[in-house]
């Protein structure tokens, strides 16, 4: 057997020894009296089913084909022998596979929840009225897939664009399709207000971040100052005659938060509070990746925010990802929120990268 599979069956056997150690954990009754504790072990017990279900039928394959090397010998059932061997033989490659994929580790957050953030860059208006346009695509794809949007803060231009927006998508598996979206989106077009038909470029940020349980961030209360304000529209007009509109300071990271669009104080607080979770989050983890060493540079890159990842040509009804230099001519559709094409193509390019890492 090669080195490498005889690593990867290791693997599997270490697997399939601690799913069997957590299947007794999580009946445990005094884990299940510790609610956190107990949340935490069934996520991990959940992530490893796949991988340990398709191990065991790997291991009843082979043992079919070892049983069926040993029926060779006897002439009466010889022939049925065969075909078991035949079938077992077609079958094991293939499961192979599938086992390699499902080893490649899976992001832990790809099934929450999604807080993201869009600024404008550079292009004054133009980039403004862009961010509206990634929002808007951003709406759109959502209700395609039945994922709800809630707007946490928005500071709107009277033009109809947004200096920046930060909203919440609710859905299952919403954090891995969007993961990829962070980074520098660029637009090139002619504006409105251009009477030359020069074309501008413009640039937009978009960041995105997991929404985390309390267990995963724990928040010192002493550590957090809170402000009340008034909620305004585009302009900087107030739209909202009570204080209801939060603003949470962490003071040990200086991380500043803001939700105003709730009709409460408190319903905005919450929303604050599970942004800056977020935001702490997302610094721990990049902390914990850098100090992991790391052998390859990912083509899709690692969601940095000053990364420009995608350029939209309007004159040329263009949508390139420079990552994975895929160009899109459904210009409409693409801005429409069609964009799973696209996501899959980063999904697959970020799954044979991994697969590689594993091998090597």
């Amino acid at each position: 057997m090669k080195r490498g599979m005889s690593h990867m069956f290791q693997k599997l056997e270490e697997v399939e020894k601690r799913y069997e150690e957590l299947n007794k954990l999580i009946s445990d009754p005094e884990v299940i009296s510790n609610q956190s504790e107990w949340q935490k072990l069934m996520k991990e017990h959940g992530g490893m089913q796949d991988i340990v279900e398709k191990y065991r039928e790997y291991k009843k394959v082979k043992n079919s084909l070892e049983e069926a090397k040993e029926m060779l010998n006897d002439p009466e059932l010889k022939e049925l022998a065969g075909l078991e061997l035949e079938e077992a033989k077609e079958k094991l490659p293939k499961i192979e596979e599938e086992l390699k994929i499902l080893l490649i580790p899976k992001d832990p957050n790809d099934d929450n929840n999604v807080i993201c953030e869009i600024r404008s860059g550079a292009g004054g208006e133009e980039a403004a009225l862009f961010a509206g346009t990634l929002f808007r695509m951003y709406s759109m794809y959502a209700e395609r897939k039945n994922w709800k949007i809630d707007i946490v803060n928005e500071n709107a231009t009277e033009l109809g664009g947004y200096k920046e927006i930060s909203f919440v998508i609710t859905g299952k598996g919403a954090y891995s399709r969007f993961k990829f979206e962070s980074g520098v989106h660029r637009v090139q077009r002619v504006p409105d207000t251009e009477s030359s038909g020069r074309i501008h470029t413009s640039t937009a940020t978009v960041a995105v971040l997991p929404e985390v349980e309390e267990v995963e961030i724990e928040l010192n209360p002493a550590d957090i100052k809170m402000e009340v304000f008034r909620a305004s529209g585009a302009g900087g007009q107030h739209i909202n005659k009570t204080s209801s509109a939060v603003r949470l300071i962490h003071e040990p990271s200086g991380i500043v938060v803001e939700c105003q669009t709730q009709r409460s104080q408190v319903q905005n607080r919450e929303y604050a509070m599970k942004m800056l979770r977020s935001r702490l989050y997302e610094i721990e983890k990049q902390k914990q990746d850098s100090e992991v060493a790391n052998a390859r540079k990912s083509q899709v890159g690692s969601g940095d925010r000053s990364e420009k990842i995608r350029t939209y040509n309007y004159p040329q009804g263009r949508i390139t990802d420079h990552r994975i230099g895929m160009s899109i001519f459904q210009f409409e559709n693409f801005l429409n929120g069609d964009i799973d094409e696209l996501i899959e193509n980063l999904i697959a390019t970020d799954r044979a990268e991994k697969l590689k890492g594993n091998e090597d």
